[in-house]
């Protein structure tokens, strides 16, 4: 991991269209803007981590189905 020090409106950028600035930072709080093409999403990490548990789930439920139609057809 890399770990970067930046003050409040500094930046950092990702490869060549990515730019996270410091917004604000109040107490333990660091608020972020990031800048990127919308093509490339852009989550919290519990976001992501929840979109990728339904995903999960919506992949067993269908291998399921699927299993369930080949043994009544």
């Amino acid at each position: 991991m890399l770990v970067l020090s930046r003050q409040r409106d500094e930046s950092i950028i990702i490869g060549d269209n990515i730019i996270i600035t410091v917004v604000d930072i109040r107490g333990d709080k660091v608020r972020l803007g990031i800048e990127a093409p919308s093509e490339i999403p852009v989550h919290r990490r519990e976001v992501y981590e929840a979109i990728q548990r339904e995903n999960r789930r919506a992949a067993q439920l269908r291998t399921d189905e699927a299993r369930k139609l080949s043994r009544d057809g």
